[in-house]
Parts: C-alpha cells; sequence; structure tokens
C-alpha cells in the first residue's frame, strides 16, 4: 500500500480549477493522450489512442519513452497547442513507490512489460529526460497517479462524495482516502502546497495480493498452470 502524495479532492470552487491540461495513461497494450479543458463548470476532453507495439514492451525503457514522447508531441500537432506551455498528468499503472506527487519509482514491471532500465528508477524523469530530447515542446510533468487514483478523481469531479477507485482490467487494483494520521511511514512532500493534509490517496496495489503464497491454498493445478505460462509468473 502506497501514499500517493494526491491531497485534496475536486474543489467546488469552480474558479479555481479551470484552464487546458495535457494528460497520458500508460498501462497496457495501448496508450492514451488527452487534452483537456475546464471551463466553468464544464469539462471538455479530447484524445487518442496510441498502439503499443508488443517489441516496445520489452525494448530498452529510453526507446520507451521516446516513443511516449513523440506520440504527445504528434498530437499537439494535431490538437493546434504545440507551440502551447502546458502541465501534464501521467497516468501510470504499475506499481509505484512514490517519492512525492511528481516523483515516483517504478518497483517493477507487470502486465507483460518488461523494458530494461526502468525498474528502480524515477519514471517522471524518464518522461521529462524523452520529452527534452525532442526540444520541441514546452510540458512539465506536473504530477503521476496510478489509475486508480486518476479514476476516483474523475469520478470526483462530478460525484464530489467519491472516495474508492477501482480499476478491473489488464490488471485489478484499488485506491481510497485515508486520514495521514492513520499512516505510520507517511512523509510530506515538502516542494508542494498541500491543500489538505490531513488525509490522502492510497493505492492499495491488491493485484499483488496473493503474491507471497497466502492463496496458495485454493489455487488448483490449471491456476498453475496459466500462472507458468504467463509472461511473468506469480506476478499480476
Amino acid at each position: 500500500m502506497y501514499p500517493t502524495y494526491v491531497h485534496a479532492m475536486p474543489n467546488n470552487n469552480t474558479n479555481y480549477e479551470e484552464g487546458k491540461f495535457l494528460a497520458l495513461d500508460l498501462g497496457g497494450t495501448n496508450f492514451r493522450v488527452l487534452l483537456v479543458e475546464l471551463i466553468d463548470d464544464d469539462l471538455e476532453m479530447r484524445s487518442e489512442l496510441y498502439p503499443l507495439p508488443e517489441e516496445m514492451m520489452h525494448e530498452d525503457g529510453e526507446k520507451l519513452f521516446d516513443y511516449i514522447a513523440n506520440c504527445l508531441a504528434e498530437f499537439m500537432e494535431q490538437r493546434g497547442v504545440k507551440d502551447k506551455k502546458l502541465a501534464l498528468g501521467f497516468t501510470f499503472s504499475f506499481p509505484l513507490q512514490q517519492k512525492g506527487l511528481n516523483k515516483a519509482i517504478l518497483t517493477k514491471w507487470t502486465k507483460g512489460f518488461k523494458c530494461p532500465g526502468v525498474e528502480g528508477e524515477d519514471v517522471v524523469e524518464l518522461l521529462r529526460q524523452a520529452i527534452h530530447r525532442r526540444n520541441d515542446i514546452d510540458v512539465e510533468v506536473e504530477a503521476i497517479v496510478n489509475d486508480t487514483t486518476g479514476t476516483l478523481m474523475s469520478c470526483a469531479y462530478q460525484i464530489r462524495d467519491c472516495r474508492v477507485g477501482l480499476v478491473i482490467g489488464t490488471g485489478t487494483n484499488a485506491c481510497y482516502v485515508e486520514k495521514t494520521e492513520q499512516i505510520s511511514d507517511y512523509f510530506p512532500d515538502n516542494d508542494i502546497t498541500v491543500l489538505n493534509p490531513n488525509q490522502v490517496i492510497i493505492n492499495t496495489e491488491l493485484g499483488a495480493f496473493g503474491e507471497n503464497g497466502v492463496l496458495d491454498f485454493i489455487r488448483t493445478p490449471w491456476d498453475q498452470t496459466v500462472d507458468n505460462n504467463s509472461k511473468n509468473p506469480g506476478k499480476q
């Protein structure tokens, strides 16, 4: 279970939340680039789905992030915002140990990904480096979240009392809002201004439940066969 450093839920004061923002969503065999515009109490979202070739899921990490940055630049040009300076939120649906709102270490690849040079590294910094290598777009990665956190936040934008996010797709995971006083090893990120320091969203990584063998007593021979023939035996 990991603190996400996301403290505040969408604000009821719509004047506080407005503008254009970019988003990247990586977590399976495709990834999405989005342009989100908040206007008064309305939200306009335009997106493009980009295929992720299977060989790219095993390429060197630098090549993976260069491909993502290339697609981002292509999307910005198509949407007429390539000359704009925009903030970006990065949804990265793999186990992360977050060090801050925009600092996150990949603990391990899942879902068939095995790109070398990424595990143990700050994936926000890897994306920043890929963007800077292009030298033709001005994008700042302001936040990184798991897809469960993104699901919770997007729902809470319209349903203000939403406090749990659940994803059932290529992988399974959930997040929830917890009081910071209940988290013994949580250290706030001093680089950001926290709007609500008394709560934080927790990424449970429940898809990893059973990896330590606690569910072996209910596993069948067929479960074992499927697992042994997967790309990540013993893991999600």
